[in-house]
């Protein structure tokens, strides 16, 4: 993969090169800085010589699994090829694993944690997930069938250590 292109005689980086800068750069403010609105974001990007715009900006942050808490932006831990010791980080923002039907589970979440525990459900490669679907609080996993779905309400109740219905 090509990271730079040639335009006369300037070097110029490709879009995914930029991308991949551009979210170094995010990880490095939100370490740093408690970033409340994707605004301020962009105009930190902005300041440091990066193309940003608040739409880069928003798919960055979901790609990077980033959640909007209540204290601004948060990206989860890095992870070392072992994505079901992310469960243990996302564990403290679930609050409740219910049964919805024959192949639904409901997983609610503390506020604006939601799409990041879905990042990590979808990486965890279990194979009764076939899917996720998070808004801010709340999850819907859909599983292949009933029995796949009590055996992850259980698995997810056990890595997670929740003891409520």
């Amino acid at each position: 993969m090509r990271n730079f292109m040639h335009i006369g005689s300037a070097t110029m980086p490709t879009a995914v090169a930029q991308q991949q800068i551009r979210r170094r750069a995010i990880a490095q403010i939100l370490k740093r800085n408690t970033i409340v609105r994707q605004t301020e974001l962009v105009q930190l990007l902005r300041a440091r010589g990066l193309h940003a715009t608040q739409s880069s900006v928003s798919r960055d942050l979901k790609d990077m699994g980033a959640a909007k808490l209540n204290s601004g932006y948060s990206l989860p831990e890095r992870q070392h090829g072992d994505n079901e010791r992310q469960l243990k980080v996302v564990a403290e923002f679930v609050r409740d694993v219910r049964k919805a039907g024959p192949n639904l589970l409901v997983i609610s979440t503390a506020i604006g944690a939601a799409q990041r525990v879905a990042l990590t459900l979808d990486r965890v490669g279990w194979p009764e997930i076939v899917g996720t679907l998070s808004g801010d609080d709340t999850i819907f996993v859909a599983t292949t069938g009933a029995a796949q779905q009590r055996r992850l309400s259980s698995r997810l109740r056990q890595k997670l250590r929740i003891t409520t219905s």
